[in-house]
């Protein structure tokens, strides 16, 4: 994947052809980092379980395989000058994306069974444990939500008849129109895309914020303490799966990311006002008892700056 990145980067540069309002090697490298990011991740967690695990092993080349797949098609359809997603002019388009439905059905599933054997494992201290635990329930979650992108549309629904293209990423305007740089969100409508993105780099988000926390620690002695990590890791998971939902109601209703209404910014600001007492309250002082307990699994090897060192 950060082989096909490269050559993805190249074709942004080199190829001047666009598809659907952006140009065509965009998706494949998009698609490409987030499956190196993906990748490493679940290696990263996986590594974190004591001793091997046949099963663990299957699962994590499940997702290899499904994900060369799903990239397979989108690189060779990028060639082809043709869409990869919701494409169903010819029926070798309609094969291929339902190819890459079922790829990404397996995809899910073999996360989650990678998620069923970490949610059955200590992985470190509670903090590190945590992180790792909800970051994939979060990216399950985020996975699953690409789903409500494949029906068709209101408007394709009126059109009826025969259609070229079932389904679409924005709602409310047609795939293809202003767009946010670097994301390509779309900026005139709603987008499901951000939910999506949400979910999934949770996965990364928080080992990320625990492994910012642990760098911190030395300066601030209270972070030290496993008991306030831990409780840090919540509220943190917590204000991203708020925000998850307000971004999946937000595409949902048709309204661009950088447009919100007023509705939406309240429930922002409400959310952002429950994270900031969240925080406070996850940085009170433990009991005595609790800190010699977190004084001992500060020192434990298994932290998440110790093993990234």
């Amino acid at each position: 994947m950060a082989a096909l990145a490269v050559v993805a980067a190249v074709g942004l540069i080199v190829d001047d052809r666009v598809l659907v309002g952006s140009p065509i090697w965009f998706k494949p490298f998009k698609f490409a980092v987030s499956f190196v990011a993906y990748g490493l991740t679940l290696a990263w967690m996986l590594s974190r379980r004591a001793g091997r695990s046949r099963v663990g092993e299957w699962a994590a080349h499940t997702v290899v395989v499904a994900g060369v797949a799903e990239m397979a098609i989108i690189t060779g359809q990028t060639i082809r000058g043709r869409r990869s997603h919701f494409n169903a002019e010819t029926p070798l388009d309609s094969a291929l994306f339902a190819t890459m439905g079922i790829t990404i059905a397996v995809l899910w599933t073999a996360t989650l069974v990678i998620a069923i054997l970490l949610f059955r494992a200590r992985l470190g201290d509670r903090a590190t444990t945590w992180a790792i635990r909800l970051g994939l329930l979060l990216a399950l979650v985020g996975l699953a939500l690409g789903a409500l992108m494949l029906g068709p549309t209101p408007e394709q629904q009126a059109a009826g008849g025969l259609h070229t293209v079932i389904g679409a990423h924005s709602v409310g305007v047609p795939d293809g129109g202003p767009a946010m740089p670097l994301t390509g969100w779309n900026t005139t409508g709603g987008d499901l895309r951000i939910p999506h993105f949400v979910g999934m780099h949770a996965l990364q988000a928080l080992p990320l914020f625990l492994y910012g926390i642990e760098s911190l620690a030395g300066r601030f002695t209270r972070l030290r303490s496993d008991r306030v990590r831990l409780r840090l890791v919540l509220v943190a998971a917590g204000f991203i799966a708020a925000l998850l939902a307000l971004v999946t109601w937000q595409a949902l209703h048709g309204q661009a990311l950088i447009h919100p209404d007023g509705a939406t910014l309240g429930a922002l600001a409400a959310l952002v006002a429950a994270t900031s007492i969240g925080t406070y309250a996850a940085l009170r002082r433990p009991a005595p008892a609790d800190d010699e307990g977190d004084d001992h699994a500060t020192q434990s090897p298994t932290s998440a700056t110790e093993l990234t060192a």
